[in-house]
């Protein structure tokens, strides 16, 4: 009698293993077969290379937004041409095409310009439909935050689901400072997103 309870002990035993086990290695599937796609704009190469360190950790696709007709690279003509373009509502046609039903999580990259997100994002929400889907914004600035940005992906994505974003300080263009992920503040900011991706779930916790 003991040798048969023991026996019906260990086929439970390893029953219960077997349906653990396997729902893990679904999650896993499930996990690895998601389509991600990470879309940035960048001009002094700030936003990229936190789109590079998020890739780098979740994976994905990687796709910089380009224009049919590039902006200056004067910064004063810049600025001049975004502040028209906020203020009349105009949409620069972009060179980038994507083919948005492949992913189901779309990672939006961008600087803040004139405290808005910037035009070309703005073309890209409006050209390609994310409803149904997981949306993530991130974002480098001259250290003035996101301003309405953030508001604005909310408002342009009215049907997805928005995790929390992720901000960071940048180069200040105004001031000829450029690119600064590089040695210690790459580092830094490494760090960071690496949390950020951990707190919204993106990452395993014990991930290293």
């Amino acid at each position: 009698m003991r040798n048969i309870f023991l026996g019906f002990f260990l086929l439970f035993s390893l029953s219960s293993s077997c349906q653990t086990n396997s729902g893990t290695s679904v999650k896993n599937i499930q996990m690895d077969s998601e389509k991600i796609l990470i879309v940035y704009l960048s001009r002094t190469k700030n936003t990229k290379a936190v789109a590079e360190m998020i890739q780098q950790k979740v994976g994905g696709d990687l796709v910089e937004l380009e224009l049919e007709k590039p902006y200056p690279e004067n910064y004063q003509a810049i600025v001049a041409q975004v502040a028209r373009e906020n203020e009349t509502g105009f949409l620069p046609p972009l060179k980038t095409k994507v083919d948005i039903l492949k992913y189901n999580t779309i990672f939006l990259g961008f600087p803040t310009w004139g405290m808005q997100l910037p035009p070309p994002m703005k073309s890209f929400l409006h050209e390609n439909d994310l409803s149904g889907k997981t949306v993530i914004p991130f974002n480098t600035n001259a250290g003035y935050g996101v301003g309405s940005s953030l508001n604005t992906v909310k408002a342009l994505c009215p049907k997805s689901q928005i995790l929390e974003g992720f901000s960071t300080k940048g180069g200040i263009e105004r001031d000829g400072v450029f690119f600064v992920m590089e040695g210690e503040r790459e580092i830094e900011v490494n760090k960071e997103v690496e949390n950020w991706l951990k707190k919204i779930g993106m990452m395993d916790q014990d991930s290293i």
